[in-house]
């Protein structure tokens, strides 16, 4: 990993990146209508842990909507390899792929080499999430350098619920 550190309530520079569904989409682009995003970066297809992770956002996946956030979820894996894994997920959200090393590093996310090729062909990234409100800033960012420690989506959601909540008043943590 680089020095670069994201500051939450800083507005993430554009990363474009190709979509399964063909295109591609700018990961922190604002949604509109004052919706949310939460963008997912996850290690790849040779990784189970990543698998059962994304099968769990799908199944949370509607209650996000209903909270007004919209999910990526990007890898550093090629179109094949990343339909390989999202075909036994069948994901409600847009999938990317092909993250770049650049990319990686702009997000501060770690990156690991593989273990061999048959892990995967190319440097990765250990999974991030990163949560950016209706005004364009991030308002969660969560790092690991590890397959196994990521976010419950469960408490994720019941977090966005409460700031989204304007009775409630609260700020973007973790500025200073």
């Amino acid at each position: 990993m680089t020095d670069l550190k994201l500051k939450a309530g800083a507005v993430v520079p554009s990363i474009i990146v190709p979509i399964i569904e063909g295109g591609s989409v700018d990961l922190f682009s604002r949604s509109g209508n004052g919706r949310w995003k939460m963008v997912v970066v996850y290690r790849g297809k040779h990784c189970p842990i990543c698998t059962d992770y994304l099968m769990t956002l799908n199944d949370y996946a509607p209650a996000f909507d209903a909270a007004g956030v919209d999910i990526i979820v990007v890898s550093a894996d090629s179109l094949e390899r990343a339909h390989e894994q999202i075909n036994k997920v069948n994901p409600s959200y847009t999938v990317g792929y092909d993250i770049n090393l650049e990319q990686m590093r702009k997000l501060g996310l770690y990156i690991s080499e593989p273990r061999s090729p048959q892990e995967s062909d190319r440097a990765f990234a250990e999974p991030g999430l990163f949560i950016m409100n209706e005004e364009g800033k991030i308002q969660v960012i969560d790092i690991s350098n590890t397959p196994f420690t990521r976010p419950d989506f469960k408490t994720i959601l019941m977090g966005v619920n409460f700031v989204r909540n304007p009775e409630n008043n609260y700020p973007i943590r973790g500025t200073l």
